[in-house]
């Protein structure tokens, strides 16, 4: 009757199978494991609902072994951290140049 009543409103829903959500934060990322996540589309509106297990990490520690790894300074560090997608990226352009 619910998913009746949703439909009549113009919200369909969808569960979608994923693992892990990242929301990637500036200084911090957003970490949800074991995440049940489903997609709502509203009336052409498209949200997202997210639970699972939350954790947050911080960026500090990345930007730190990013220095320690490439000799850089804490800017560059910083910098290849944000254009990349991850640390080892980071450190690999890093590296290259």
């Amino acid at each position: 009757m619910m998913k009746k009543a949703m439909k009549q409103m113009g919200i369909k829903q969808e569960d979608i199978d994923a693992d892990e959500v990242i929301i990637k934060c500036s200084g911090r990322n957003i970490i949800i494991k074991n995440a049940q996540v489903t997609r709502i589309n509203m009336q052409g509106h498209e949200s997202f609902q997210v639970t699972g297990d939350v954790s947050e990490e911080s960026n500090e520690e990345d930007i730190k072994t990013i220095m320690e790894q490439t000799g850089c300074s804490k800017e560059e560090a910083e910098k290849a951290l944000k254009d990349n997608d991850d640390l080892t990226e980071a450190i690999m352009s890093l590296k290259s140049s």
